[in-house]
């Protein structure tokens, strides 16, 4: 069974006003088509060899959307004779593939084609109540069918995707249990991490500049929680700095997960509020070693 997305509306905001003719449909769902292009474009050209799996997926996104930019462009020429223009819009079109969540996946080191495809999944199911929004506040018969034709379009693609994601989630599980790998799931394996974590913000801060080692020795908390460095407890030779950063990150952006994950599955009031408090100092922390990571140095 695939693990859900935690639940939200999919739809924040509804659409202002009702679409008036054929022209001003195509103009927007054209200009979403394209920007949903320009930012799955932007994911297919980033990020290092690890991300590889995620940018795959990114690749086949932005082709589909560039497609379906295309077909709408065809579909807006052969119903009024001309391409979509931006003079037909009166609203500016609701944005189905907002750019934080695709930040929020493009920085996570804990990045999955799963996610990735979980992710556009959620995009399509968006288009399909936006256009569904759109039909059922039409002014006129064609813009209604145009507009259900665009819904029915969305869910077909969202089932598409699911498919993709199933495969994506079946893929990480067997490579999982290929690897013998155990998952840190529990309350009980976060505190094993967590003394991991304080070891490599012990050794990032050895070899920091000196604002950022204060920084980063203030995050340990008071001298009783320092790992104890000996004479051995020094780099390997084939770590460098930026494994350690990258790793620390990692744990910490794991630990994240783990205590909003146990909020999410607390069965009474005080696991719930102790999950929640090690959560936000948790995604606190993550923040702050992002902000120190990003600095020269």
């Amino acid at each position: 069974m695939e693990p859900k997305m935690r639940s939200e509306p999919l739809l924040a905001t509804e659409p202002p006003a009702p679409v008036r003719d054929i022209g001003e449909l195509y103009a927007i769902a054209f200009a979403q088509a394209e920007r949903a292009a320009q930012r799955y474009g932007k994911l297919a050209a980033a990020g290092d060899e690890a991300f590889e799996p995620v940018r795959c997926v990114f690749e086949v996104l932005d082709q589909r959307e560039r497609e379906r930019a295309e077909a709408i462009e065809k579909a807006c020429i052969e119903a009024i004779g001309r391409a979509p223009a931006k003079a037909d819009l009166r609203w500016a079109p609701l944005d189905l593939v907002p750019a934080e969540e695709l930040s929020d996946l493009e920085n996570s080191l804990l990045a999955t084609a799963y996610g990735a495809w979980a992710l556009a999944v959620r995009h399509r199911e968006r288009a399909f109540i936006f256009w569904t929004y759109i039909a059922a506040r039409a002014e006129g018969a064609r813009v209604r069918t145009a507009a259900e034709s665009l819904a029915r379009e969305a869910l077909r693609d969202g089932n598409l995707l699911r498919r993709e994601r199933r495969l994506a989630w079946r893929a990480g599980r067997k490579e999982a249990l290929a690897a013998e790998a155990p998952a840190v799931t529990e309350l009980s394996s976060a505190a094993l991490l967590e003394s991991l974590l304080l070891r490599d913000i012990f050794r990032w801060s050895q070899d920091a500049p000196a604002p950022q080692r204060s920084q980063l020795l203030s995050l340990i908390g008071d001298g009783s929680q320092a790992p104890i460095a000996d004479a051995n407890d020094t780099f390997p030779h084939s770590e460098t700095l930026g494994d350690i950063k990258r790793r620390a990150l990692r744990r910490a952006e794991q630990l994240s997960s783990i205590y909003l994950d146990e909020a999410d599955n607390a069965i009474d009031q005080s696991r719930l509020e102790l999950a929640q408090q090690l959560a936000a100092r948790s995604i606190a922390r993550l923040a702050e070693l992002r902000a120190i990571a990003s600095l020269p140095g």
